[in-house]
């Protein structure tokens, strides 16, 4: 799956939210706090952290990609 943006990034609570993986910064923000996020491998527990085109998501076995 593939989220695309218009800016040159976006922040991981926001990409969650778009993606429809959450349906709030709340729950964005509880997911990322709890390790259930992963940014190009990784876990990320930063909800703010910007995410830029080609960076992978992965949340409760669901991915997908910036452009």
């Amino acid at each position: 799956m593939e989220v695309k943006i218009k800016d040159e990034f976006i922040k991981l609570g926001q990409a969650l939210k778009l993606a429809g993986l959450v349906e709030n910064g709340a729950q964005a923000k509880e997911m990322i706090q709890e390790g259930l996020v992963k940014l190009n491998g990784e876990t990320e527990l930063r909800r703010g952290r910007k995410c830029v085109p080609g960076d992978e998501i992965e949340m409760e076995g669901k991915k997908f990609v910036i452009r």
